[in-house]
């Protein structure tokens, strides 16, 4: 899977009757009408009321959890009294871990890329949804399936939004003004002394005083890379946005659309510019997809039909290849040999050496979400209250499964 945590984006995720809840009671188990039908891979998928594991004919929903961004892991809670259960759920076995409680009433917002950690806030605001309402103080709890391991105060409108690769610290968008947002920063706050500060810029060398990068656009989708390094961003609609080498340089910057690029590991962050036309259409017509070897990212803009081909190596737009126009929110997913996007009702499929149409297929309802099974044999599609997997070769229905209330999917789950 590519993680994504869509910074927004990436990544927390009522499957209808029978759906299984795992919030403090034994779970049962749905199944679908006879005969069962259930899909290939295990999926993680976006419902209602959160993630939601499929496996096989089986579901089981999660309404107070966040996945991690590879779909490997999930931290779970439920209410006990005042305070709070929390505990992790191995999506490739099914097992859980023992309960912890936590004291206050906390929600999981942010999984460690490995899966070990995770960060809970007082509020549902996420790194994905969008500004949060005006507080000057934020509390943050950082725990692991042995229990509270920080408790942080911090000063502003912070939201997590990952863990450093060494969970030493935490990447937060701090939000400006906190009692009336309209901006953000990212940072990065010390676990130990509870410290926020800003990162480094891409050559490891402190970003001055004043250089911090304000953004004030839509953060539309992150994808984790899969060596769990690097957190990609894609940006649209950034008016009178610097970038922090411009501000430094004091060269004028004004980007419609970049992906913020966030080393896990160094701390440093830098952003790639995406030529016009991103930027210009709504953010939903953006999506991204990175390879199933990290080297290269696909930014798709199917309002202009305009495909961004990008090197992970030196972080460069190589180019850009034109594809037919298309309307509605566009998603994507990077298979073997194959990019595949969609919108609308409209799946295509390019050749991803050439970034060429090599077919077109339509599906029943509006697509929310598209996958690609580790070994290239399917490609999954989320849709109006189901899923479906397809030969990616022909477009062929190979299988359905019935999800109500279905948001998104968010991967493959289980190890890879």
């Amino acid at each position: 899977m590519t993680a994504t945590i869509s910074r927004r984006t990436v990544l927390t995720l009522l499957a209808g009757a029978g759906a299984a809840a795992l919030a403090g009671c034994e779970p049962t188990r749905g199944r679908a009408t006879s005969p069962a039908v259930g899909v290939p891979d295990p999926l993680l998928v976006q419902v209602d009321a959160g993630p939601t594991l499929l496996r096989g004919a089986d579901r089981r929903t999660v309404p107070r959890a966040a996945a991690g961004p590879d779909g490997a892991w999930i931290f779970a809670t439920a209410p006990e009294g005042p305070d709070t259960t929390c505990w992790r759920i191995d999506t490739t076995t099914g097992d859980t871990s023992a309960k912890t409680l936590l004291p206050g009433r906390w929600v999981p917002q942010v999984v460690s890329a490995e899966g070990t950690g995770v960060a809970l806030t007082t509020s549902g605001a996420t790194a994905t949804g969008g500004r949060p309402p005006g507080r000057t103080g934020t509390p943050v709890l950082v725990a692991d399936v042995g229990g509270l391991r920080h408790r942080l105060d911090l000063p502003g409108n912070v939201v997590p939004e990952a863990f450093t690769a060494d969970r030493t610290g935490l990447f937060v968008l701090d939000w400006l003004p906190a009692a009336a947002p309209d901006r953000y920063r990212v940072r990065v706050v010390d676990l130990a002394t509870g410290r926020p500060g800003p990162l480094s810029t891409r050559d490891k060398a402190p970003v001055p005083p004043g250089a911090e990068e304000e953004m004030r656009g839509d953060g539309r989708q992150a994808v984790l890379a899969p060596d769990r390094t690097v957190l990609y961003t894609l940006y649209t609609h950034q008016p009178g946005h610097q970038h922090t080498r411009d501000l430094v340089s004091g060269r004028p910057g004004n980007a419609h659309a970049f992906v913020h690029t966030l080393h896990l590991s160094a701390r440093w962050a830098y952003c790639i510019d995406l030529p016009h036309p991103f930027g210009e259409a709504a953010a939903t017509g953006h999506a991204m997809a990175i390879t199933p070897d990290g080297g290269r990212l696909l930014v798709a803009d199917v309002a202009s039909g305009t495909v961004a081909d990008i090197a992970t190596e030196d972080l460069t737009v190589r180019r850009t290849v034109p594809l037919a126009r298309s309307v509605g929110a566009a998603h994507a997913a990077a298979g073997p040999g194959r990019l595949f996007l969609a919108s609308g009702t409209a799946v295509r499929a390019l050749d991803l050496t050439r970034l060429t149409g090599t077919l077109d297929w339509p599906v029943r309802e509006p697509v929310c979400g598209l996958v690609a099974s580790r070994d290239g044999g399917r490609l999954y599609v989320g849709q109006r209250d189901s899923v479906s997997w397809h030969d990616p070769a022909t477009g062929r229905e190979l299988g359905r499964v019935p999800v109500p209330g279905l948001v998104g999917l968010h991967g493959l789950a289980g190890s890879a």
